[in-house]
């Protein structure tokens, strides 16, 4: 098995748009290709070049070009260096060189870096599983609004892995994805208001409005038969008035909750 068939999801290949992305504190759910750029990029032309070199596949050469920037402090150009010794690009694989440089771009406050130093360990296929290591670096990350990192995070609490399960903090976790948009994050949050529980109230009127937002994203049917199931609920409901029917637009359900608060997460 290759190295990079290994390190699937965050770890595969070097997205280095998404690195951009990541590291200007803009929406991560922008598709990667069409992220702008940022001005921590704009303002280093080498870092420009290595990057414009990578993209025509001139590894070697963008590999001694992240390299030198990494030296001099770049965090973006730390964090692209370490994915190009990690996925063997330009040179043979490196793994501890990859964890060395990656651990910088991670400490220099990088979200995403942060996020996919915590994965390396929580997945445990590149490095020894270390799941509390992982669960320290992914809520720095989650601090900051990465998005993959606040599922994460919300699973390891939900799971009690690599942290005391805690459901309540799971929930608000989940709530802060599902607020980014996170379609699986907004139909576990859906659930939750559903059944009740654990800290959080049924209220089937919220539960109704994300898994609508759920729905309107196309990626789970499930979501739209729940969302169905719980508008007759509310309506059978005695003395209810007929839930809001949602807009229709260019998606099949256009609903967007005013979100309730936040649960309190660390």
């Amino acid at each position: 098995m290759s190295l990079s068939s290994r390190t699937a999801g965050p770890l595969a290949g070097l997205a280095i748009a998404l690195a951009l992305v990541a590291a200007s504190g803009a929406p991560l759910a922008a598709p990667a290709h069409r992220a702008p750029g940022t001005s921590e990029a704009a303002a280093s032309p080498a870092l420009q070049t290595a990057l414009a070199d990578y993209q025509q596949s001139n590894f070697p050469v963008a590999l001694r070009e992240f390299a030198t920037l990494a030296r001099h402090g770049n965090r973006i150009a730390a964090f692209d260096y370490a994915m190009m010794l990690l996925n063997g690009e330009g040179t043979p694989p490196d793994i501890p060189g990859a964890l060395i440089w990656l651990r910088k771009a991670a400490q220099a406050n990088m979200s995403h870096a942060q996020f996919t130093y915590g994965r390396l360990y929580d997945d445990g296929q590149v490095v020894p599983r270390d799941t509390a290591l992982a669960h320290r670096w992914f809520l720095k990350a989650a601090a900051q609004g990465h998005v993959d990192a606040q599922v994460a995070l919300a699973t390891q609490y939900m799971d009690g892995r690599g942290t005391p399960r805690n459901y309540a903090r799971a929930f608000g976790w989940y709530l802060k994805a599902a607020k980014n948009g996170d379609e699986a994050s907004q139909y576990i949050v859906a659930s939750f208001y559903e059944k009740g529980g654990d800290g959080v109230a049924v209220d089937l009127t919220s539960a109704r409005l994300w898994y609508a937002l759920a729905a309107a994203q196309g990626g789970d049917p499930a979501a739209r038969l729940k969302f169905d199931e719980v508008s007759a609920r509310l309506r059978a409901a005695p003395g209810a008035a007929p839930p809001a029917r949602p807009a229709r637009g260019g998606a099949d359900l256009q609903v967007i909750p005013s979100a309730p608060d936040d649960a309190q997460a660390s």
